[in-house]
């Protein structure tokens, strides 16, 4: 009885002594999370090794719009984190769009190859600055909203820009449209061609770019097969030209001779 009384008062001596210990040594406090840690922060580590690495980001949104027999492409990125190598791997042929002074995703257009500005069909013009305006926080509430687009070309980017932010090299190849008011109709239609894609925008931009190298190098060539073909036409035509006129001399000096005669008795 003795030892099972001492037994019981270790055993309490033996918890109390680690309640008193972990009073006396209270755990750290939480630390608050860092804003944007486990979202932006999180993104942003991706977008930089996306930009530090082929070119891969986190989503691409691509539209179609079939309004005219010609069927362009639009896409836009997730954030501005990927539209950090949307503007790093874009094509000579994108046109970029933005709500003006206004917060909004970037769009851009696809054109076909030969095609510039001012080409654009105004019913695709349309349904971007719809599409923008609808990716724009402020701007989807809004009407009257203006919408800037220039080519992909005369985008600035430089080291002390922002993440997402942009400027431009000639501020008069900025072109301006009005959209008055949301149309359901264009962005319901636009919705139903949307398709989510992971793409390497690098490998993309380099597979278009050795083609058009190649488109060049096959256009040199052709000229210089053309010139080298002229070239030996030319030649030809003056060798016969050449020929013709040993031949005319010839006849000339053949003829005088027969016209020589003897006198006879």
């Amino acid at each position: 009885m003795g030892r099972s009384a001492r037994s019981h008062r270790t055993a309490h001596a033996r918890r109390s002594g680690r309640t008193r210990s972990a009073a006396r040594s209270p755990p750290p406090p939480l630390r608050a999370p860092v804003a944007g840690a486990a979202g932006g922060g999180q993104r942003q580590q991706r977008g930089a090794a996306g930009r530090a690495g082929r070119g891969a980001v986190d989503m691409v949104f691509y539209f179609t719009s079939n309004v005219v027999p010609s069927v362009y492409t639009i896409y836009m990125g997730k954030d501005k984190y990927e539209n950090e190598d949307l503007i790093k791997y874009g094509w000579p042929e994108d046109i970029w769009f933005h709500v003006d002074k206004l917060s909004s995703a970037h769009v851009y257009l696809r054109l076909h190859k030969g095609q510039t500005v001012d080409d654009i069909p105004k019913e695709v013009l349309i349904d971007c600055a719809h599409l923008v305006k609808a990716n724009s926080i402020q701007g989807c509430k809004m009407n009257n909203v203006n919408v800037v687009y220039t080519p992909w070309t005369n985008l600035k980017k430089t080291a002390d820009m922002d993440v997402g932010q942009i400027g431009f090299h000639r501020q008069k190849d900025v072109k301006m449209l009005t959209v008055e008011k949301k149309v359901n109709e264009i962005l319901n239609r636009l919705e139903k061609t949307k398709v989510e894609r992971f793409p390497d925008l690098a490998a993309e931009k380099e597979a278009r770019d050795r083609e058009e190298r190649n488109e060049k190098k096959a256009q040199i060539q052709e000229m210089k097969r053309k010139e080298k073909e002229e070239m030996k036409k030319k030649k030809e035509l003056e060798e016969l030209r050449s020929y013709s006129s040993l031949m005319k001399a010839e006849n000339m000096s053949s003829n005088q001779d027969g016209n020589d005669s003897d006198d006879f008795m």
